[in-house]
C-alpha cells in the first residue's frame, strides 16, 4: 500500500534525525539543533503509530503460524481466539495512518492575530463583541496561551467595536483558524423590557502572525501618521503623540495602536498586524485558488458566511458548517470551546482523506 511505503520512508527520516542529533556537531549548532528537534517532534506521532502498527502485523503473522503449523491445540485454539481482535486493530490503525500522513497546514504552529468587530444590532452586537473576546482569551489562559491588546475601541455598556489583539502559544492557529466568519447571537438584551428576543452578529478574522521573511514592505509604500491617544477622559488622555497609524499606500491597509505610551512600541506593533494582513491577502488569494479545486467541509476563506450560532434562551450552540449543536453555551462562552474545535479539525481531517481517495 502506498501509505505503508510513506511510513516507512518516515521512520527512516525520524532514524536519521535521532543520528544526526547525537552528533556533537549539531549539538553545538544551535539552530539545527531547535529545528531537528523540532521535526523530530512532528514525526514522533506518525512513528509512534507505525511501530504499534508493525507490532501488529507481527503478532498476525505470528498466531498465522501457529494456526498452521503448531501442533498445540491449545496455543491454535488462543490464536484463533486473538486473530479477530489483531484484524480489527489492525484496520483502526490503518485509518489512523490515512488520517495523520494528511500533510498539514504548514501555518497550524504559527502565532496569530485575531480581530473581533461588533456587527448588525446596535449596542447589543457591541456587548456580543466583547463577549468573544473574553471567551477566546479565556480559552488562552485554559491552553496556557498568552495574549496581548494592540487595539480597542469600546462601546457603551462595556461592550466593544473592534479589538485586534496577539495570541501565542503552540499550535494556536490550527486550533483558532475555524472561527474565521460572522458569528450570530439570539438572545434577549438587557435593555428589552419585553422580553423579546434579538438576533446580533459579530465578525471573527483570524490570522497567521507574518514573519519578517515571508513579507517584504517597501517604507516608500508607507504613510506614517502619529497622534495623540484616546481615553475615557482625566489622567487616561495621553497629551503626548504616542499612537501609530500606518497606511499602506498600494493596498489601501489601515492599522492603528495606541495601547503602548510608547510610540516605538505602537509603531512595532502596528507593523506587525500590517505584516499580518498584508501575509493574510497573499493566502487568502492562494485560498481562493484552491477552493476552486475542491469545496471543504470546512470553510475557511468566505468570511461572509455566518458560521456559528449563539442561542442563549436555549443554552445552545450550533456551528452550521458541520450541522453540530451543544447544548452548553453558558460553559462554551465561558472558553471551553475545546470540544466544538476538535470536532471541526476531524470534519476537515475526513475531507481532506476523502479528496486524497477520490484523486
Amino acid at each position: 500500500m502506498d501509505y505503508l511505503e510513506r511510513l516507512r520512508a518516515v521512520a527512516e527520516k525520524f532514524k536519521k534525525i535521532d543520528e544526526m542529533l547525537s552528533d556533537p556537531s549539531i549539538q553545538a549548532n544551535p539552530s539545527k539543533l531547535i529545528a531537528l528537534s523540532k521535526e523530530r517532534s512532528e514525526l514522533l506521532e506518525i512513528v509512534e503509530v507505525y511501530n504499534k502498527y508493525s507490532q501488529i502485523c507481527k503478532n498476525l503473522e505470528e498466531n498465522f503460524e501457529i494456526i498452521r503449523f503448531s501442533e498445540d491445540n491449545e496455543l491454535k485454539e488462543l490464536a484463533e481466539i486473538e486473530m479477530p481482535e489483531l484484524e480489527a486493530k489492525k484496520v483502526a490503525l490503518e485509518e489512523e495512518i490515512k488520517i495523520i500522513l494528511i500533510p498539514k497546514d504548514p501555518n497550524d504552529n504559527k502565532n496569530i492575530i485575531m480581530e473581533i468587530r461588533a456587527g448588525t444590532g446596535g449596542e447589543e452586537a457591541g456587548l456580543f463583541a466583547g463577549d468573544l473576546f473574553r471567551m477566546y482569551t479565556r480559552f488562552a489562559d485554559i491552553k496556557g496561551w498568552s495574549y496581548e491588546i494592540i487595539d480597542m475601541s469600546e462601546a457603551e455598556m462595556g461592550g466593544i467595536k473592534e479589538v485586534v489583539f496577539s495570541l501565542n502559544g503552540n499550535g494556536v492557529y490550527g486550533s483558532l483558524k475555524y472561527e474565521n466568519g460572522v458569528h450570530r447571537v439570539q438572545r434577549v438584551p438587557a435593555t428589552e423590557a419585553s422580553g423579546r428576543i434579538h438576533t446580533s452578529a459579530a465578525s471573527v478574522v483570524v490570522m497567521p502572525e507574518a514573519e519578517d521573511v515571508q513579507v517584504d514592505i517597501d517604507p516608500n509604500d508607507l504613510r506614517i501618521d502619529v497622534f495623540r491617544s484616546g481615553g475615557a477622559g482625566g489622567q487616561n488622555v495621553n497629551k503626548v503623540e504616542t499612537a501609530i497609524r500606518i497606511i499602506h499606500i498600494p493596498t489601501g491597509l489601515v492599522v492603528q495602536c495606541q495601547d503602548e505610551r510608547s510610540q516605538l512600541k505602537n509603531k512595532i506593533k502596528a507593523m506587525k498586524v500590517l505584516k499580518t494582513r498584508l501575509f493574510d491577502m497573499k493566502q487568502q488569494e492562494y485560498d481562493s485558488q484552491i477552493s476552486q479545486q475542491r469545496k471543504s467541509v470546512v470553510k475557511s476563506g468566505d468570511r461572509s458566511d455566518k458560521i456559528r450560532t449563539y442561542n442563549f434562551p436555549q443554552n445552545r450552540v450550533t456551528d452550521h458548517r458541520i450541522g453540530l449543536t451543544l447544548y452548553s453555551l453558558s460553559n462554551f462562552i465561558e472558553g471551553h470551546i475545546d470540544e466544538m474545535i476538535e470536532k471541526l479539525k476531524l470534519a476537515e481531517r475526513t475531507e481532506k482523506l476523502n479528496q486524497e481517495s477520490v484523486s
